[in-house]
């Protein structure tokens, strides 16, 4: 069972996800923190050394939000098509239905985050990374499985899902229009579906 430390803990890290999420790094304030946690600033630096380390846990938490669509999603799915249209329809689930307000966290990160706070930048690139990975063993499976087409790339497919979805994602949040999401999708499961034998 959690300490009461811990749950304190963990319930500043879910509501300040919320606002980074919504403001980013730069727009959330204190302010904005100790009003979603209800806590006094000496209660928030109890937990917490820096607004930063308060950042890097709330972006912990969304992507594990995120990581566990993807098991949920992946659960009992073997094929390799059918795993990566399963992976595209976690990817399309945060326009549809996000799992913090404001967009993928990934996303939201790295175009912050680029050069102004590079170890949020590196916690970005370590995430996309494990879901490129998780895209390419699947793809490597399903060319050794002889699902998939023999020569297939596995780091190309992992770059076309991802930039193809995170874009859709980036172009739906730009314009509040679903619709470019939606496209994405249908043209990535197209493009997953021809890789098959």
């Amino acid at each position: 069972m959690a300490t009461k430390g811990t749950q304190t803990r963990d319930r500043i890290v879910e509501r300040a996800a919320q606002v980074f999420s919504e403001r980013g790094f730069f727009g959330s304030s204190m302010t904005d923190l100790l009003a979603a946690t209800g806590l006094k600033k000496g209660g928030l630096y109890n937990h917490f050394e820096s607004k930063e380390q308060l950042a890097l846990a709330s972006f912990d938490y969304a992507v594990g939000l995120v990581e566990a669509r993807y098991t949920e999603a992946l659960r009992g799915k073997t094929g390799a098509v059918e795993r990566l249209l399963a992976i595209a329809g976690v990817i399309r689930s945060l326009v549809d239905d996000p799992a913090l307000r404001g967009g993928c966290p990934i996303l939201n990160t790295a175009i912050e985050a680029d050069d102004t706070m590079p170890v949020l930048r590196t916690r970005a690139c370590a995430a996309m990374t494990g879901w490129q990975r998780l895209i390419g063993s699947t793809v490597k499976n399903g060319v050794r499985t002889g699902e998939l087409r023999e020569g297939t790339d596995p780091y190309a497919v992992a770059t076309v899902v991802t930039a193809t979805l995170e874009g859709a994602v980036f172009l739906s949040k730009l314009y509040g229009d679903p619709a470019h999401m939606h496209r994405a999708v249908d043209h990535v499961s197209d493009y997953v579906r021809g890789l098959a034998t």
